[in-house]
């Protein structure tokens, strides 16, 4: 989804970094085997990702929507060594595909961190997971965004970054809601419950198809 004309979004792609190889070739397998590739982060989007990652070095990151592995590959480009990020995503078909790249990213010389797959609910999952986290990726079910939102405020650190993904929906946000959309209201409910929360410092940022940064204080 693109909320700028064509020519400045290309402009803006092209005076910003390249991705890495790897990304490339992760971007190019999903687009052959798998199907709505369209859920890939994108290489401005996956840029952005790494800028705030490598602003903020987390040592603990969790995301939840795996998908092919992009996203986790950009936020895990700013990770120190030692680090940790745990990815959850429920679809099982796709676990073998993100876990080559994991693998040929973390055995790679500039990239000494622990890439950890797990698939499932991420509802039953988070309440498992021990200790808290830097950083964290919501990239999942829509429908979940604000169940996702409670679950992971019991595991962060004060000063975490926590980055949601997808919040303007195609610019469904400011329409009309159809009666059989279950995502929208969703969503509406979810922004605003990130900008009124006063545990939170909240910025949403028009990229792509919408990406809030909100940080714990």
């Amino acid at each position: 989804m693109f909320f700028l004309p064509t020519d400045l979004d290309d402009y803006i792609v092209a005076h910003t970094q390249d991705e890495p190889q790897i990304l490339k070739d992760l971007t190019r397998e999903t687009h052959q085997k798998v199907l709505q590739a369209i859920m890939l982060s994108g290489a401005y989007q996956g840029r952005v990702l790494s800028m705030i990652s490598h602003l903020k070095a987390p040592m603990r990151v969790l995301e939840l929507g795996t998908f092919t592995g992009y996203s986790a590959l950009c936020i895990a480009e700013g990770m120190p060594a030692g680090s940790e990020l745990i990815t959850i995503d429920i679809n099982e078909e796709l676990e073998d595909l993100a876990g080559r790249y994991f693998a040929r990213f973390c055995e790679s010389a500039n990239h000494n961190i622990t890439i950890t797959q797990k698939v499932g609910p991420a509802l039953d999952i988070i309440p498992t997971l021990e200790g808290k986290f830097d950083m964290i990726f919501i990239d999942a079910d829509k429908p979940n965004y604000i169940n996702y939102f409670h679950a992971i405020m019991e595991k962060v650190n004060p000063g975490a970054l926590i980055l949601s993904d997808n919040v303007l929906w195609h610019g469904k946000v400011v329409e009309t809601v159809n009666p059989k959309d279950n995502s929208t209201p969703i969503l509406l409910e979810f922004n605003q419950l990130l900008k009124e929360d006063p545990r939170l410092q909240t910025v949403l940022f028009s990229i792509r198809d919408g990406l809030t940064l909100s940080r714990v204080l």
